[in-house]
């Protein structure tokens, strides 16, 4: 079992700039890619980036791509998503996901956490 749990969500006007954490815990979660998904009203869960906790190799999704860093924090057991020049559509429920390797697809991740709640206003 492997337990996620995110936070750092908040309210930012455009051009700002927001860090999510999420905090893994259980026996094995250094085995999995942990994934960060969004989630708008109305639209399905998309990737955004994700990250592997040993060689930090890192995938993004093209509509975030040189915006958001995602990086762990070994020590931590500790995943970030830090979001810079966000936009009004980068408003959505954040989640990471553990899954056991690199997956764009959310149906394919085992773990999730409850997720936190980004808002970019105009």
């Amino acid at each position: 079992q492997v337990q996620l749990a995110e936070s750092g969500g908040g309210s930012v006007q455009a051009g700002g700039s927001l860090r999510l954490s999420c905090a893994a815990s259980g026996r094995t979660f250094r085995t999995y890619y942990m994934g960060w998904f969004r989630q708008a009203p109305g639209k399905e869960r998309e990737f955004v980036g994700g990250i592997s906790w040993g060689g930090g190799r890192t995938q993004y999704a093209d509509s975030v791509k040189g915006r958001f860093t995602v990086s762990t924090d070994n020590a931590k057991n500790t995943v970030y998503l830090q979001m810079n020049s966000l936009k009004p559509e980068d408003t959505a429920v954040y989640y990471c996901a553990a899954n056991l390797g690199f997956a764009a697809v959310a149906d394919l991740y085992d773990y999730w956490g409850q997720g936190t709640q980004v808002t970019v206003s105009s």
